[in-house]
């Protein structure tokens, strides 16, 4: 049973009003709008009691929100609201497991989203118009199921960029990836980033014209990261990660953190987030520069690096007994004045329009390096098994592939572990006519030998299937794939991703350009530019500026707690079959 941290305890009572218009001090009365007024109509005026839960580090901004929430609706009801520190790489886990017993409001990673909406037990945002109209489309899509919303953007700002040291690094060597560590290896340093994680590792594959996403179960992923037929093959990047991961100016491990080795002078570049930021600019000072990813170098031509985007919601527990105050708090928690308050105390770009205009928001090199990057950036849909074996890919390509095995058998293991089905890296009908001519050729090789020798032949044929268990297809009885693992970022960085069942539809959530260039000049804020690549399409396509390469993405079964609707009854009916 999860664990439960009491934090700050905030009482406020207060004499509820019967009656409108009543005389009173003036002073004590807190200005309410009309649409607000119209809102608390089926609000009840009792005691009102609600859990919150958020990250440790939000403790005292959550503390604050709910102090000037109190006072918002003061005279509306009698508050009793705490706040519980609590992890949200667990979030989705500690809170399924244990549904009656969990907050009334809580915040989590956008990839978490699938499984609260299996379980039923998010309750969706009704204020839908004003919810959507104040926060950027891209952030609004990462909160939706189909065309419902089910959460409240809260962040838009978990991606990763580029941190470098000016006084070593110039801004031309930043561009490129060959750049950096010839910079580095000019002053014995070393350039960061975590190759060895599937949440960086897909900056290399992102951005080329193979694919990777959720199929339409929800559940299972697709990939064709070992494809030998694509302008840019599997072998061209496995050669162009295994090159770099070599390169004695290049770490992808590091036993305290990027922050760190940039502090001790280890480090003079790195690929982090604006989790990172204020510990660089101590690091660094007035010579830290933070900028999209750079470009690296892959079948003779510099591509640049993709990166994954990340929302954080915040979510209102259906099962609540104060459902209605508890989806009225999630409001106020992510308004405008409340996500610049996150930003001035925890450094966290908004999802609110309006917030990221601020001059402060702005004037943020973090917050810029995003602009420059969500460009390049997609939604992480990917199923449960991608993490493990991305993870152990990047690892060999980290390290240069120090055994030496076959690039494109490491690249078809990898993309066997990732989907559950056997490949070659063969295009898609040739795939299927090499596997049938390989069983022909074993079935001629049988009816034209003798007895024994086909005897011989069968035996064989059984032993390879004996030796290589982790390469046959999964059967029907096999456990089924389990959907979107927990992001590996600042959220959630070192938990291990969740092999948690999902529902079997997929969301069809993507960041999409318009299909032309698009200049930084045409952007003056965070949430106009995330804006100019935010939104839905049909089958998630990414369309890329047209100066770059041009791909594809698709944007646990939970215990059923309760038939609520019968929206949740479809989607559970369809993850058990």
């Amino acid at each position: 049973m999860h664990k439960r941290v009491l934090g700050f305890l905030i009482m406020v009572t207060l004499i509820v009003s019967l009656t409108t218009g009543c005389g009173g001090n003036k002073s004590e009365t807190v200005d309410v709008t009309d649409q607000e007024k119209s809102d608390f109509t089926g609000l009840s005026s009792g005691n009102v009691t609600l859990r919150v839960w958020g990250a440790k580090e939000d403790e005292e901004l959550i503390n604050q929100i709910i102090s000037s929430f109190a006072a918002q609706y003061k005279g509306q009801a009698t508050f009793n609201i705490s706040f519980e520190p609590h992890s949200e790489a667990s979030c989705k886990d500690d809170l399924l497991g244990d549904v009656i017993n969990a907050p009334d409001v809580f915040t989590f990673a956008d990839d978490q989203l699938m499984s609260f909406i299996a379980s039923g037990v998010l309750k969706k945002v009704e204020n839908v118009i004003e919810i959507t109209g104040r926060n950027i489309p891209a952030a609004c899509s990462a909160a939706s199921f189909g065309s419902t919303l089910y959460a409240y953007p809260l962040t838009a700002d978990n991606g990763y960029f580029l941190f470098y040291n000016k006084k070593y690094v110039n801004e031309e060597d930043a561009r490129t990836m060959d750049g950096l560590l010839g910079a580095a290896d000019a002053c014995g340093k070393k350039v960061f980033m975590e190759m060895n994680s599937g949440w960086y590792m897909y900056s290399f594959f992102g951005n080329t014209d193979m694919e990777i996403g959720l199929n339409d179960d929800g559940i299972s992923t697709f990939c064709n990261w070992n494809a030998k037929y694509t302008d840019i093959t599997g072998i061209d990047v496995a050669e162009a990660m295994a090159r770099i991961g070599s390169n004695h100016a290049f770490s992808s491990v590091s036993n305290d953190g990027f922050a760190a080795g940039a502090a001790d002078g280890t480090f003079v570049a790195g690929v982090s987030g604006i989790w990172d930021e204020s510990a660089i600019k101590d690091a660094w000072g007035d010579d830290y520069e933070a900028v999209k990813l750079p470009t690296y170098t892959v079948a003779g031509q510099q591509l640049q690096m993709a990166s994954y985007a990340g929302y954080k919601l915040v979510g209102v527990n259906s099962y609540s007994e104060n459902a209605d105050w508890a989806a009225k708090f999630a409001d106020w928690m992510t308004n405008e004045q409340n996500q610049k308050l996150r930003f001035n105390l925890r450094g966290q770009g908004p999802s609110n329009i309006k917030a990221s205009e601020s001059e402060d928001v702005a004037g943020s090199k973090a917050i810029k390096a995003l602009w420059q990057q969500a460009d390049y950036s997609d939604l992480q849909r990917v199923g449960g098994k991608y993490w493990d074996a991305a993870a152990t890919f990047g690892t060999l390509m980290s390290e240069g592939n120090p055994s030496g095995k076959d690039l494109q058998v490491l690249l078809n293991e990898m993309v066997t572990g990732i989907t559950g089905e056997e490949t070659t890296g063969d295009a898609p009908g040739q795939e299927a006519e090499t596997t049938d001519e390989a069983a022909e050729d074993i079935e001629k090789s049988a009816d034209g030998a003798d007895p024994e020798e086909a005897k011989d032949t069968e035996i064989i044929v059984d032993e390879k299937a004996e030796d290589h268990p982790e390469k046959a297809v999964d059967s029907p009885d096999d456990e089924a794939e389990k959907p979107v693992g927990d992001m590996q970022n600042q959220y959630g960085k070192d938990a291990e991703s969740n092999d948690d069942e999902n529902t079997d539809k997929t969301v069809e959530h993507t960041i999409t350009g318009n299909g032309e260039k698009i200049e930084e000049s045409k952007f003056d804020t965070f949430g106009e530019r995330l804006e100019g690549i935010g939104g839905i399409t049909g089958k998630g396509k990414i369309e890329r500026p047209k100066a770059e390469e041009t791909k594809t993405n698709e944007s646990s079964d939970s215990e059923k707690v309760s038939e609520k609707n019968t929206e949740t009854e479809d989607i559970e009916h369809q993850a058990q079959k």
